[in-house]
């Protein structure tokens, strides 16, 4: 006998909420970006660039862990963003469990890095963190 089809639920130590802040979407998230989660992310990120006019910011300030799955979320979302003429700015502050998996993998170089979702939001004439 066939089950009724159920969507599955986001992982449990993962929230995402997305909103429109002056033209722009921001992705925040709260929680840990590991295995189970990093599909969720990408697919909430590649629409929100999908969505945005020009830049996506993905604010990950309050995500207290970050796996390889959540870096290579990273890495594909902002090919994506670019191969679709648009900007993926990352919010990290001096958040930790973040920033340190993406400085010892040397991803601080390529990504579009910032301290916090304003500077993002503001980066037209700014250069990001990595730069600083």
């Amino acid at each position: 006998m066939s089950q009724p089809f159920q969507a599955e639920p986001p992982p449990p130590d993962l929230d995402i909420v997305s909103r429109v802040v002056t033209g722009n979407i921001v992705v925040s998230v709260t929680g840990e970006v590991d295995t189970e989660a990093a599909p969720k992310l990408h697919a909430v990120v590649t629409t929100a660039i999908d969505d945005t006019g020009s830049a996506c910011v993905l604010d990950l300030t309050t995500v207290d862990f970050l796996d390889s799955a959540g870096l290579a979320t990273l890495i594909t979302a902002d090919a994506y963003a670019e191969t679709h003429g648009k900007s993926l700015r990352i919010a990290v502050d001096s958040n930790s469990p973040v920033i340190r998996p993406i400085e010892i993998t040397g991803l601080d170089i390529v990504l579009k890095l910032y301290h916090t979702v304003d500077d993002a939001l503001h980066a037209s004439n700014r250069p990001p963190r990595s730069e600083r």
